[in-house]
């Protein structure tokens, strides 16, 4: 886990290595360049719930967490505390801003953010934000804040389809130094929601299991460790 100057713990896998870019390969290789301090200014990553949002958001804190200062802002988890939570946030050289449109259409919320970009423009820092929209389909309560987010580097990602799902839990499974054979991701994309986030998850409780049994991911001992529940035959 990395501690970063917001307070907010990110998982180890939250890293550009884990994270498969098929179709979206425009969008991580910009993101690269931010987190490495090559790119400078205001990005904005769109998209359906599961389309790996988060994950890159993470993924730039992260890795420019290394070299400045970095900071990633949860607004699904953190906006009940208020705007206080942007405090201080002027100084930051990598902002990464989840779920924005959690605060859009706010006024008070708006302002500050308004302060918060200006302040990171203004010192040649980079703030990266997320929603499922693009900012011109947003309401915004104000609307230079809504100009210039959409005058911003916007990127629309794709949800993986099944063929790049499969690659992308084999590329997980590897970096966690197992196997997983075909049959068996295509049994567990089958059987349960295509939801990478969840999918994710499962294959880490399954990697626990497996290595406590020390058995590998069959699908007999998937069955084993997770019962008929997800059987949909």
């Amino acid at each position: 886990m990395k501690q970063l100057p917001l307070g907010v713990r990110l998982p180890d896998r939250a890293v550009f290595m884990s994270f498969l870019p098929a179709r979206n390969g425009q969008a991580v290789e910009h993101l690269r360049r931010v987190a490495d301090g090559r790119i400078a200014g205001t990005s904005w990553l769109c998209g359906p719930p599961g389309a790996g949002k988060t994950h890159l958001l993470q993924a730039v804190s992260a890795q420019a967490s290394t070299t400045m200062r970095a900071g990633y802002l949860p607004l699904k988890d953190l906006a009940r505390l208020g705007v206080g939570v942007l405090e201080g946030l002027r100084q930051i050289e990598c902002l990464c801003i989840d779920d924005i449109d959690q605060v859009v259409g706010d006024r008070e919320w708006e302002r500050e953010l308004f302060s918060v970009l200006q302040g990171i423009e203004e010192s040649g820092g980079r703030l990266v934000a997320a929603a499922e929209s693009p900012p011109a389909l947003l309401r915004w309560a104000l609307p230079d804040l809504g100009s210039r987010f959409s005058a911003s580097a916007v990127f629309q990602l794709r949800v993986l389809d099944e063929a790049e799902q499969q690659a992308a839990l084999q590329l997980r499974a590897h970096l966690r130094g197992f196997d997983l054979p075909d049959e068996t991701s295509r049994w567990l994309q089958r059987r349960y929601p295509r939801d990478m986030r969840k999918l994710y998850d499962l294959l880490d409780t399954l990697d626990e299991a497996a290595l406590v049994a020390q058995r590998r991911l069959t699908i007999p001992f998937i069955r084993e460790v997770l019962g008929s529940s997800g059987d949909q035959d």
